[in-house]
């Protein structure tokens, strides 16, 4: 099928399962639209992408930007499927900042929170294919409002992702696949520069809290 028959194709990588089959449902439901490849990650997207022929390549990938048990969405390989004609429409929860501003300069067209509603998602998959731009106010907001965020390395952020998401330093570690000290260390450092910004943590309640406020976790 082609986009000047009058439908568009769409990919999606969501690594829950359930999140994902709810997507392919309310896109499936929409005249027009046709989800030709559902994918848990990324790297699995770019293997379909390798031996799917031409005509079964979507116009859209809507996109994912966390892992639970992996790294987050590369900008690099997001910036090469945008330059090779591919529109992505992001959908997470996961609102870091850093990580949202790399994807926005990789050429993402459009961002859309997971507690939007299911209508703001289906308004963002049509502007975005019709080659406008979406971002909902809220990720605008937790993007502009930056300045006093300490500048976290990818292992530190993806550490106080999965500390404050509640899992236990052991499972953090198994996780980034480093040792537990390891681990401990990463979390220890997300603490100093906290507490070198001026606002000191010093439980996992408080450390899952300023998470929450600087947009790296869904207070949901």
């Amino acid at each position: 099928m082609e986009e000047d028959a009058g439908v568009w194709q769409v990919a999606l990588v969501e690594d829950h399962l359930l999140q994902r089959r709810r997507t392919e449902e309310i896109l499936g439901r929409e005249s027009g639209l046709v989800v030709v490849a559902s994918c848990s990650t990324l790297p699995e997207f770019l293997a379909w992408l390798q031996r799917a022929p031409a005509s079964s390549r979507p116009q859209l990938l809507v996109l994912d930007l966390s892992v639970d048990r992996g790294p987050n969405v590369d900008p690099d390989i997001v910036a090469r499927l945008v330059d090779a004609g591919l529109r992505v429409l992001v959908l997470s929860a996961l609102a870091s900042p850093a990580l949202v501003r790399s994807v926005i300069k990789a050429g993402v067209a459009g961002i859309v929170g997971k507690r939007d509603s299911e209508q703001d998602v289906i308004d963002a998959v049509w502007t975005v294919l019709r080659r406008g731009e979406w971002m909902t106010p809220e990720l605008a907001a937790v993007i502009a409002s930056d300045a006093e965020r300490p500048q976290l390395s990818d292992q530190e952020e993806r550490a106080l992702v999965l500390y404050a998401s509640g899992l236990t330093l052991s499972a953090v570690a198994e996780a980034l696949m480093v040792k537990q000290d390891t681990a401990k260390t990463y979390i220890a450092r997300v603490k100093s520069k906290y507490a070198a910004a001026g606002r000191p943590v010093r439980s996992k309640v408080e450390l899952s809290r300023i998470a929450i406020d600087d947009g790296y976790v869904d207070a949901g």
